[in-house]
């Protein structure tokens, strides 16, 4: 599959020759631990996702190059969108409209919680993490 020249180059493969470094290894390691706290935020009424949220900024320079670097711009462009949408099905929720809006929020979030998680496990490149699906 072709892709055209506007889409997002895949990124690098998280392995060099079978080898992969100390740096990747523990990066990938915080991705894994990043959508664990984002998987498991309605456990925690949403303190999980806070921190994931602030590590992904305080980290985001790290992944810069990396494979991972998709993954983080996945993470954050979820949790900034589902917060907006949070917000839009709270403020409905009087009008009845808003509690549609809030589970369908949150299945897209656990949605693209499950994708993305799954891509880093499996390796694959998450080739438009700009994109809604």
């Amino acid at each position: 599959m072709e892709q055209s020249q506007g889409a997002y180059p895949p990124p690098t493969p998280p392995y060099r020759n079978g080898l992969e470094s100390e740096r990747e290894r523990s990066l990938r390691t915080l991705t894994h631990v990043l959508y664990a706290l984002y998987a498991v935020y309605w456990l925690t009424g949403g303190i999980s996702v806070l921190i994931a949220i602030i590590i992904n900024y305080v980290k985001r320079p790290d992944v810069v190059g990396t494979p991972y670097e998709v993954h983080f711009q996945w993470q954050i462009r979820t949790f900034w969108w589902s917060i907006l949408g949070y917000a839009i099905g709270g403020v409905l929720i009087f009008a009845l409209i808003g509690i549609p809006i809030l589970w369908a929020v949150g299945i897209w979030m656990l949605y693209r919680i499950i994708k993305g998680w799954l891509y880093l496990y499996d390796n694959k490149p998450l080739l438009n993490p700009r994109g809604w699906f």
